[in-house]
């Protein structure tokens, strides 16, 4: 079985929950959300996010780095420093051209498009920052992240809409099992918070009301739930080959054993009504771990709180499981991260099996009649735990599923 696993030996996370390994976990096992008011979004009709809130990229980056970056970069660039410092490398010490780096990014930056577009539209061409397609384009978080650590292997984003992040981590886990990588960085960044990304979810009718009290809002699960919350945040895996983690006597968090991806082929936004492209990735997954339904211990949902999109994945865990073990629903406490949301769920995810305890999902009071799952509220419950999938879903009906396992 040693040939099936990769191992994962650091974690970098920035994200609304905190910036550090321990504050995450904290945060995720108090079980109660962090949406607040987003300056941001001021002026809209939702005007709330789950907001990164101790994190200063001038500090951590520099000031240069920071005016010439937009904010995805910025938060993944840092994830990255920080899931290699985590995995005890070095740049000084590994074979470059031998280390990869595969993020998942949902969509272009359109943090500072607002701004260009309108020099573009007054006739000011000369006005237009010669950094505006550069420091906003997806495939660029990579190449900096490159840059910055000197990782000279293969080097790119994927982008599989909310699935980017799991689907990265997918891929990663194919080059070095490949033998093309002894290590790859990998994860996903984003930050959404933008005023065209909210206005354009909220004409979509896809963002959660919140009403006056945004912490409530987000509601994975509960028959009451009427939306997402969007959030930010970054996550970066250091996945190696176990041949090179064990030559140098690294310590090793889980193993990606499994993975699994398919298309719905249904339709733009929606996902399919029956859970066929969900069903189909996570049994994939069980397969290529050579793991049955009864092997997993824990499952980390794509849980949105979107209507269709939760019946659907209960349905499917339902189907797949029989009898589901425990889920969480991380986006209950930090939003939408949208393309980072996998790979932050997977980051999560190995916490809980080093832990071997379930985060409680926030603001869930009733679930749907028939559509009962396992899931832990309140207080984090402890769960022996061998295994977990994180579960992936997103715009044009594409899924992935990656299933860990512990050391």
């Amino acid at each position: 079985m040693s040939n099936r696993q990769v191992a994962v030996t650091g974690l970098g996370l920035v994200t609304s929950a905190g910036s550090s390994i321990p504050a995450v976990w904290e945060t995720m096992c108090a079980g109660r959300s962090v949406a607040t008011r987003d300056p941001a979004l001021a002026g809209l009709p939702i005007d709330f996010s789950c907001q990164v809130s101790d994190f200063d990229a001038a500090t951590e980056l520099g000031s240069r780095t920071s005016r010439r970056l937009d904010r995805f970069a910025h938060l993944g660039l840092a994830a990255a420093r920080r899931a290699v410092d985590d995995a005890g490398l070095s740049p000084d010490c590994w074979l470059a051209e031998r280390v990869g780096v595969v993020l998942g990014v949902s969509s272009n930056s359109l943090e500072r498009y607002g701004r260009e577009f309108s020099m573009l539209g007054g006739g000011r061409l000369g006005a237009v920052s010669p950094l505006a397609l550069p420091r906003s384009i997806p495939s660029l978080l990579a190449g900096e992240v490159a840059i910055d650590l000197g990782a000279r292997g293969p080097n790119f984003v994927v982008t599989s809409a909310c699935a980017s992040g799991t689907t990265a981590i997918g891929v990663a886990r194919d080059l070095i099992r490949s033998g093309t990588c002894d290590i790859v960085l990998t994860g996903g960044s984003e930050s959404p918070r933008a005023p065209m990304n909210a206005t354009c979810f909220t004409q979509m009718k896809a963002l959660a009301r919140g009403d006056s009290r945004p912490e409530l809002a987000s509601r994975p699960f509960d028959v009451s739930r009427d939306g997402l919350v969007l959030g930010e945040g970054a996550a970066v895996l250091v996945l190696e080959s176990t041949t090179h983690a064990r030559a140098r006597d690294a310590r090793v968090r889980a193993h990606v054993r499994g993975y699994g991806a398919s298309a719905d082929a249904h339709h733009p936004t929606a996902p399919h009504p029956g859970g066929r492209g969900a069903e189909q990735a996570l049994r994939s997954a069980l397969a290529d771990a050579g793991c049955a339904p009864g092997d997993v211990d824990h499952v980390s949902a794509h849980g949105t709180g979107t209507v269709l999109g939760d019946a659907v994945e209960a349905d499917t865990l339902l189907r797949v499981f029989g009898t589901p073990p425990p889920v969480t629903a991380v986006k209950s406490v930090i939003g939408h991260a949208m393309g980072a949301a996998g790979a932050i769920a997977a980051a999560i995810a190995v916490l809980a099996m080093e832990h071997q305890t379930v985060p409680p999902t926030a603001n869930l009071v009733e679930q749907e009649s028939g559509r009962e799952l396992d899931i832990p509220t309140g207080l984090p419950r402890r769960v022996p735990m061998e295994a977990a999938v994180v579960n992936a879903f997103g715009f044009g009906g594409q899924n992935s599923v990656v299933l860990l396992t512990t050391p």
